[in-house]
């Protein structure tokens, strides 16, 4: 049940310790712990799904939180792929907090993982002041968003691990220079790492799975 009675500042402190406790206990089992966050349509479930397929032949157990508003589309899709999912729906909310994620965790085999993937919400403002636990956080942004993307939610940019700048096969189409995004990245997060993808056509999967740092020594690519 999702319930916490905290008021004003109060309420990130309490996110931060339980983000903490998610991180300690996933550490504990062993679990490499990836959230990933993006807005809407960008292509994030896609993109998980590529690295699953990639990688499963590596011998990672994988789990997966598939988080919404509502409905179990992203859950099922990760069920399809062979791997252990909990849907989390927020109703109202527009993003998962560390609250929700532990009682997810509470619903997996955690025993038998090795990798988890985190799922937010389509947003990509209020994730950004509600860590998870996880090891490394990844932000999906799209070529059809616009290449004002960085600019326009600075917050979410300049915390994260990662980029992908997913759907560049439409770059052209939609007038879009990816280039000018992995420039805005770099300002705002000189530490992070920019990755060019084409979910669809398996464009940039190796590299991302490389800079997620999911090594695969049992096949070759």
């Amino acid at each position: 049940m999702h319930d916490i009675h905290l008021n004003g500042e109060d309420i990130l402190a309490r996110q931060l310790e339980l983000a903490e406790q998610n991180y300690k206990l996933l550490q504990e089992k062993g679990i490499r712990a990836i959230s990933v966050m993006g807005a809407i349509g960008s292509g994030k479930t896609t993109l998980i799904e590529r690295i699953v397929d990639r990688i499963k032949p590596c011998g990672y157990t994988i789990g997966a939180v598939a988080g919404d508003t509502a409905g179990d589309d992203d859950h099922r899709r990760f069920l399809t792929h062979g791997i252990q999912s909990v849907n989390l729906n927020t109703q109202d909310d527009c993003h998962l907090d560390a609250h929700r994620v532990s009682h997810s965790l509470e619903e997996l085999p955690l025993d038998e993982l090795n990798l988890l993937f985190i799922e937010n919400v389509g947003n990509l403002v209020c994730p950004a002041d509600f860590p998870l636990g996880a090891d490394v956080e990844l932000v999906v942004i799209s070529v059809t968003e616009g290449d004002d993307m960085v600019r326009k939610y600075p917050k979410i940019f300049a915390q994260t691990d990662l980029i992908a700048i997913n759907k560049i096969d439409l770059a052209d189409a939609v007038g879009v220079d990816p280039q000018v995004l992995v420039a805005d990245y770099n300002k705002v997060n000189p530490h992070g790492r920019a990755i060019l993808t084409d979910a669809r056509h398996n464009r940039g999967i190796e590299e991302l799975i490389r800079a997620l740092g999911l090594e695969c020594t049992n096949t070759q690519w």
